[in-house]
Order: C-alpha cells, then structure tokens, then sequence
C-alpha cells in the first residue's frame, strides 16, 4: 500500500523517467558479460530476458526487447543492482586516478630534480639508478624532439611499481 502512495505522490513525468532509468539498466544488463550477469543474481525471469534481448538482433525487436526488461526491472529491487554496477565503474574510477597520479609524478620528476627525491621519500622501493637514468633521457629527447621513448619507459616502471606497493 505504500508503494503506491508513493507512487501517487509522483508526477507522471518522474515516473516515465523512472521507467526510462531501469531501461537504461537494462542496456547495461545485456552489455554485462555472463560471468558479471551471473553474480547479480537476477530473478530468473529478468535473467532470461537478458540472455534473449543478446540474442535478438532486430533493432525494433531488440527495443522491444529492452522495454519488456524495463517492465521486468518495476517489480525487482534495482538497488542492490545498482550498487554493483556502480562499484564495477568504480574500479574504472580508481584505474583513472592512479593513471593521473602517475602521469603527474611522471611530469614533476622531468621537469623538477626535487621531485625525484620526494618520490623516494614516499616510495622508497624504487631503483633510484634506473629512475635518475630514465629522467635524464626523457629530457634529452625533450630537448631534441625525439620521440619519448624513455617517457614510456619511466610511465611503465612508475605504473608497475606503484601497483606492486598498492
């Protein structure tokens, strides 16, 4: 009885967009590959559905498709989907910022023979020998307009170390 006060309380408007978002999951559903599809743990019904709307390639049958997943998604708790489709982006999210962090600590150690220092006070387990030899070559094909192969080089060894520490 509850839901449907509730649901009375909304426009006509946030229900069709309601409607819209668990389309919108759906997509995401039949996208999933089968091993993250199966750890979901979907009602059979919606299962299946997904597993079909995969195999339709008709456009119109495939949209079809879709709204009936949509329909499907009204009686089943989106939340706990949600949340695991968001913490799967969220690796994404993490994956991002380490790339940022290294490509900041790989243009500071470049461009500032300080920085080199404060990487190691943080990371003490790097080769400092290999680290100081990719730097200085890194600015040499700077200053000569090379192509930056030691930039490549220094990028990889920060990525494989600081994912080793992490």
């Amino acid at each position: 009885m509850q839901d449907n006060d509730h649901e009375q309380e909304l426009s006509k408007t946030q229900i069709k967009q309601r409607m819209h978002d668990l389309q919108e999951i759906g997509e995401v559903l039949v996208e999933l590959p089968k091993e993250k599809l199966k750890q979901l743990s979907l009602p059979e019904t919606l299962h299946d559905a997904v597993l079909e709307a995969r195999r339709i390639t008709a456009h119109g049958g495939r949209r079809r498709q879709l709204q009936y997943i949509g329909k499907l998604m009204r009686g089943v708790d989106d939340a706990p989907i949600r949340a695991k489709l968001d913490e799967w982006n969220g690796n994404h999210a993490e994956e991002t910022a380490l790339l940022h962090r290294l490509e900041n600590w790989r243009t500071r150690l470049i461009e500032d023979d300080a920085a080199l220092s404060e990487f190691l006070a943080q990371y003490p387990d790097f080769e400092v020998q290999q680290l100081r030899v990719l730097i200085r070559n890194s600015r040499k094909e700077q200053q000569l307009g090379k192509p930056p192969k030691s930039s490549r080089e220094l990028f990889r060894m920060l990525r494989e170390g600081l994912s080793a520490s992490s």
